[in-house]
């Protein structure tokens, strides 16, 4: 079983690992564990000028460091082994994506816990990965 694990440094995301950890064991196998950041991707426009590729990508990769670092020390401290991954990109498209090319069986993701008309009014990262999503989503508020 592959299971993704999309988080953003939120309370929320953060409560997505704690499931997951607390309900990892009533699992049938040990899964495997896919932990993504999507950093959404800066305008490139004029900043491309002044900034090089290379310092572009070191600073994507910084700051998603930044956001995945509470969930692989709660990861680590559960003692679950998981694989970390960053994307650059529209979250919810990139979620997807990335769910269908390791083939996982299941995301879990955080949500705001927002009410329907919230929801349509702000949009949502989780209902968007619902609707683009080719495997099950589990939605942990």
């Amino acid at each position: 079983m592959k299971i993704l694990l999309p988080v953003d440094g939120s309370s929320c995301s953060l409560r997505a690992v704690d499931q997951l950890i607390d309900h990892i064991n009533c699992l049938r196998e040990i899964p495997e564990i896919h932990v993504l950041h999507v950093h959404p991707p800066i305008p490139i426009g004029r900043v491309q000028a002044h900034v090089g590729k290379e310092t572009l990508h070191a600073y994507y990769l910084e700051e998603s460091q930044q956001h995945l670092l509470a969930a692989q020390q709660k990861l680590d401290a559960a003692g679950r082994f998981h694989t970390t991954h960053i994307h650059v990109g529209q979250p919810a498209e990139v979620i997807a994506k990335v769910a269908g090319e390791l083939a996982c069986d299941l995301i879990v993701i955080g949500t705001h816990g927002r009410g329907p008309v919230a929801g349509m009014v702000m949009g949502s990262v989780a209902s968007r990965v619902l609707h683009l999503a080719a495997c099950p989503v589990l939605f942990v508020k």
